[in-house]
């Protein structure tokens, strides 16, 4: 049944939703107004004698047994369109290049209808790198169970997926699905049952320390803070509204959630679990910042997609190496010779 907000939208399209995404994502300011991620509020000690060389700083991580050369990941963004096969095919080769991790965007729509599972397929231009398989968390409330996930995760043969959830973009989307009762039983049957890891990630507003302790009691693997400060879902939907009415509602959450900074310490206190910070980040000082203050890894969308859009798998190329260059230098000026030590690492918030 559709929502007292929306009662005249027709059946889901998910075709057009995504190309809707892609587009709005491209060409409209969709980051959040006044919120930050709260990193800018963070400083490494300046180290003039770091007694390293900038050569043999260490920037290689692990999860779920897979190497990675950086911390990076791209973080899931689209699939069910022509254009959506083009650019994950794009990432992924990048991702394969650079030595990073990738997620895909959500594969409900190949799930439904199988002949756009091909739009999420990239393995056979990404081997080795983790790659990571997503469903939205809340259609486990409309039908979803471990079949679903399994074949989410054979599609695109997986190393973990995800379950993304997203209450107010659901919420305030068109076509949104807003039952979220009694959806953590669900999505801890999945994790005891499903082979691979799960990931429970939000997409722009942050997970609050209940809502970790919540995630990790039910049998996670990691969280993805997702925090606000990056992208604002609710201003994307906005700009997808039906009507005045829809897009005043939309509108009103521009600026809702959890800062980034803030989720990734609200989830390495409650729940001890590998974190993936994203939500805003932009520079290797961002990511740098993010792993000190508990991350794993560290996901970026935006600014992956227009690299592509622009450039291409070398515009990606490029912007990976950028950022982990600027990682390097971070951790070269902090003293710190390894992601181990920085994740051990200070980070002070005044003179």
């Amino acid at each position: 049944m559709n929502s007292p907000l929306r009662p005249d939208v027709p059946e889901n399209n998910h075709e057009q939703r995504k190309a809707d995404h892609i587009r709005i994502n491209l060409e409209e300011d969709v980051a959040f107004k006044k919120v930050t991620t709260g990193l800018e509020k963070y400083f490494f000690m300046h180290q003039a004698l770091p007694e390293l060389d900038l050569a043999q700083i260490d920037t290689t991580t692990q999860i779920f047994g897979k190497s990675l050369k950086t911390p990076l990941l791209i973080s899931s963004m689209t699939g069910g369109t022509a254009e959506a096969l083009e650019i994950n095919r794009i990432l992924a080769a990048a991702a394969q290049e650079v030595g990073m991790a990738m997620g895909l965007g959500s594969q409900r729509a190949a799930i439904e209808d199988d002949s756009l599972a091909d739009t999420f397929r990239v393995r056979d231009v990404a081997p080795d790198i983790p790659l990571f398989a997503n469903l939205g968390a809340v259609q486990l409330n409309y039908g979803y169970g471990l079949a679903e996930c399994q074949r989410a995760v054979d599609m695109i043969e997986a190393d973990a997926l995800i379950l993304h959830i997203n209450p107010i973009q659901e919420a305030v989307q068109p076509e949104g699905d807003g039952n979220f009762a009694g959806l953590l039983g669900k999505i801890e049957a999945v994790c005891r049952q499903l082979p691979v890891p799960v990931i429970a990630k939000e997409v722009g507003w942050g997970f609050s320390p209940q809502a970790a302790r919540q995630l990790a009691d039910a049998g996670v693997a990691t969280i993805d803070v997702a925090g606000a400060g990056g992208t604002s879902w609710s201003q994307v939907e906005m700009y997808r509204a039906p009507t005045a009415r829809h897009a005043r509602v939309a509108g009103a959450f521009i600026d809702w959630g959890i800062p980034t900074a803030v989720s990734i310490q609200y989830c390495r206190q409650a729940a001890n679990l590998p974190i993936i910070a994203s939500g805003g980040i932009h520079s290797g000082i961002d990511i740098a910042k993010s792993i000190a203050l508990g991350a794993r890894l560290v996901g970026i969308a935006g600014d992956f997609l227009r690299a592509a859009n622009q450039n291409g798998a070398d515009g990606v190329v490029e912007l990976a190496q950028i950022l982990t260059d600027e990682l390097r230098v971070t951790m070269f000026g902090a003293g710190i010779a390894d992601l181990t030590a920085l994740s051990e690492s200070q980070l002070h918030t005044e003179f």
